[in-house]
This record gives C-alpha cells, structure tokens and sequence, in this order.
C-alpha cells in the first residue's frame, strides 16, 4: 500500500527551519500528514513542544533528530556533477527516530553524547564570522545569534549576510563562502555512522541515512556500507530524488534488508517547498515506523 501521510524528516526554529515547531504542525495538518517526525539539526529541543503540538492535531509524532556525521566513502565527482552538486560533502547526515518509548538509561547516554555536538556550533559560528568579517564583510555575531531560536547553523549567517547586502541569495552565500570547502566554513570532527547508530540502537531507536543522492556515492556501495554499519533504512523518498533514484534506491534497500524512509526535509516554504506530498511503500518502512 502507498501512502502520502508519513513525513519523517523536517525542520523548525530550533534548528534551521524557518517555522515554530506550533507552526509547522499546523502546516503538517494542512497537507494531511498523519506521521510526523521533527528531525532537527543536533538537537532534540523541540520534542516535547511537537508532542503535544501533534497530539492535538491528531497527528502520530515519532521523536527524531538529524545527526552531522562524517565523509565514510569516496565520492564520484562525475555522480556529483549529474546530480547538480557543484562540491562534495563535508559531511553525511543520518536520522535518528525513536518511535515508541526509549531505552531510559540509552536515551540518557544518547543525550549526554549529542549535547556537544550542539554545543560546538556556537563556537563554530564565531570562527565562521570572524572569517566573513577578515574578508570585509562586516557581519555582527549577535545579529546572527539572534536569528537562531535554537541551534544556530550556515542558514542563519546567510541570511546575515543578504540583509546587508554581501550576498544576493542564500545560494550565493553557499557556493562562494560558507558551503563546503569554502573559505569561511568551519568543520568539525564527527562521529561515525556505526558510533551513532550504535548509541540510537542501545536507546531504543532505529536510523536512515538522509538525502543519499547528495554524497556523490553509487547506490550500491553506499547500501552495502550502510549494512556493515548496521543503519537501519535509507532515505530513498526525498523530495531531491527522481522517480528513478526513488526506486533504484527502494529496490536496493530490499534486497540488503534495509528499510526505506521518507522525508519532505521540509525548512520553508520558499521555491515551493511544502511538508508531506511524498508517497512510500508502507510495508517497506521500518517496522518501527510502519506500525505507527
């Protein structure tokens, strides 16, 4: 059975999204999404508030977070060019759900273990601007902070940098100053898929690799690595995928034994973006998420 009332990958204010986590429940309801995962960047501040928020609506809420992990594979430079990517990825970024209730002493452990993963991007931040501002552009970190309802991240700077006129677009302050490999980013070290994944799995909760089509890597590769690295599903309906990326992927994950996931990986609703409208294959979720 297909289903278009599963979104499993979105974003508020507390990270980089441009809604409240109240707001973007009533957008979730607006486009009759039934199951709905908020996956903020690093954090799951906004879990308690989407709780309630979705059970007012009569809305499944499943608790998640998008972890920032590190480059594992090598990446084609040809696969990237045929998707639209213009630089390869600093990072790979895995969801974390925890449909039912946790492990208590696993999510206790999983909390400490993400807290300075979210802590780090404030500093990150200063060392990001203090090299926008070496390059002349006069950008104030307080302006950028207050941005930020939650973790502050690139989006915020970007928007810091268009009101005062540096930059034209978001897109434009990505590809010549804050996107990956380029001058004024700032990396970080990161965890392993198998660190993270083997930390969701003591708390109860299951993980999918986000958006694969962005990590220049052939399918199969990346399923099999995923597989060693015992993730549980990959996000093969993302709203960046073709219909033929869709099923490549889809028919892949059946035959390694992963499960799918699906994800609208919803910020705003600019360039038309909107929550749900993405159909999956029920019985091909994992089974911690098919069943709710």
């Amino acid at each position: 059975m297909w289903s278009s009332s599963f979104d499993l990958h979105c974003h508020t204010t507390h990270s980089d999204g441009s809604l409240s986590v109240e707001e973007l429940a009533d957008a979730m309801q607006q486009q009759s999404v039934r199951v709905w995962s908020l996956t903020d960047h690093d954090t799951i501040a906004g879990w308690d508030e989407a709780k309630v928020a979705a059970a007012e609506r009569g809305i499944v809420f499943v608790p998640g977070v998008e972890l920032t992990c590190d480059v594992e594979l090598p990446w084609d430079e040809g696969i990237l060019a045929s998707n639209a990517r213009h630089r390869p990825p600093s990072s790979w970024h895995l969801l974390a759900y925890f449909p039912y209730n946790p492990i208590a002493e696993g999510l206790k452990k999983f909390e400490e273990w993400l807290a300075p993963l979210h802590e780090d991007r404030v500093p990150r931040m200063l060392e990001m601007i203090d090299k926008v501002n070496a390059f002349g552009m006069a950008i104030n970190a307080e302006d950028v902070m207050s941005r930020a309802k939650g973790s502050v991240g690139r989006p915020h700077l970007a928007l810091a940098m268009m009101d005062a006129g540096y930059v034209n677009s978001m897109n434009e302050a990505f590809e010549k100053w804050l996107g990956d490999g380029r001058p004024c980013n700032v990396e970080r070290p990161k965890p392993s898929l198998a660190e993270a994944t083997a930390l969701v799995h003591a708390a109860g909760g299951i993980t999918s690799l986000a958006h694969p089509r962005y990590y220049g890597v052939e399918y199969e590769a990346l399923i099999q690595h995923l597989k060693a690295s015992n993730v549980d599903a990959i996000e093969a309906f993302h709203r960046s995928h073709s219909d033929e990326d869709r099923h490549r992927l889809w028919m892949l994950a059946e035959q390694y034994g992963l499960g799918v996931t699906v994800g609208s990986d919803f910020h705003s609703f600019n360039g038309g973006h909107r929550p749900g409208h993405m159909p999956v294959i029920v019985k091909s979720l994992p089974r911690l998420i098919s069943s709710a």
